[in-house]
């Protein structure tokens, strides 16, 4: 199985990161690592499987991030994932939401770094898949680097090669999950000496970063980048990444190209049920700072939900930004 190069990767967002959002994003970047929107184990055990998990082969590379904390739970989720034609399987060890406390996953599972390599190594146990953990640089009073050092040494000695750093301790009481993205401060060198402290890990930083030149300075410290809200909010941002940190000489789509080219896969999903709003509610942020990217954002806002919508919607919207 060809090595994943995580040198670029879009970041798992709950309501955001689905199976369209990914076949849009992969028109703007072609190589940059995507992920699914976190799915919990019993999610896969228990309910529709096929509609947490399918997506369509554009989308490539693709990886799967699980929630869960029973090692048995997510060595089976992860057998299932790689037989979907995931890349790699990632445990969720930062979500801070008060659902996913209850269940006793997310980064709550930073307090026990033993029960992280216990499902790390079960997991492992299961798949040939790449295993990797995505992880907060502390939670709540566990905050030092020492207790980082130490989760990050338990569970690589289980057998985890890959840590995703969020450069943002999380607060489990007292901060909503979307003021835990923007809250706590970032603490960028820290992850930076994780990496100095071990160097035979691959380290993957994760929080903030919204420009070109802030991942050329995280790449002269850690091994990549994830994006997060700047790649939903500001897609079009992407559209370089390809060229600059993969080689390629084949240049992005225009947007308006991309709008060209999502339009026969809209028409295929809605032919299969799904809402036009599903779909074009990704599209919102293409357009951001361009002269008509309101009126584009307003046309599809007020007219995608309706009875009978079309994509006829989507070209209408284009045609009100400027070139």
């Amino acid at each position: 199985m060809a090595k994943v190069d995580r040198t670029i990767s879009i970041a798992p967002m709950m309501d955001w990161t689905d199976r369209h959002d990914r076949y849009f994003l992969r028109l703007i970047t072609s190589r940059s690592l995507l992920y699914t929107e976190m799915v919990t184990t019993g999610a896969i055990l228990f309910g529709d499987a096929e509609r947490h998990l399918r997506f369509d082969p554009v989308e490539q590379p693709v990886a799967l991030q699980l929630g869960g904390s029973n090692p048995d739970d997510l060595a089976k989720c992860c057998k299932i994932g790689e037989d979907y034609g995931y890349q790699e399987v990632n445990l969720n060890v930062g979500c801070p939401s008060d659902r996913v406390q209850t269940g006793r996953f997310g980064a709550c599972l930073m307090a026990e770094p033993k029960t992280v390599a216990a499902c790390v190594s079960a997991m492992k146990s299961a798949t040939s898949l790449p295993v990797t953990v995505k992880n907060r640089i502390g939670i709540d009073d566990l905050d030092s680097y020492e207790h980082l050092t130490e989760f990050t040494k338990t569970v690589a000695d289980a057998g985890c090669e890959t840590f995703i750093i969020h450069a943002r301790k999380a607060w489990l009481t007292g901060l909503s999950p979307k003021e835990n993205r923007t809250v706590p401060p970032l603490d960028y060198p820290r992850v930076y000496r994780l990496k100095q402290d071990f160097p035979e890990l691959e380290i993957i930083i994760n929080g903030g970063i919204q420009t070109l030149e802030e991942i050329d300075e995280h790449l002269r410290h850690v091994d990549g980048v994830m994006i997060g809200r700047e790649a939903y909010q500001n897609p079009y941002f992407l559209a370089e990444i390809d060229n600059r940190y993969f080689g390629l000489s084949e240049d992005a789509p225009e947007r308006r190209e991309v709008v060209d080219q999502i339009l026969p896969y809209i028409n295929r999903e809605m032919r299969k049920g799904v809402p036009l709003k599903s779909i074009t509610r990704h599209m919102l942020g293409l357009f951001q700072g361009r002269p008509g990217a309101r009126a584009w954002r307003r046309h599809i806002s007020e007219n995608a939900h309706l009875a009978g919508a079309t994509t006829d919607i989507l070209q209408e919207a284009a045609a009100k930004v400027q070139n």
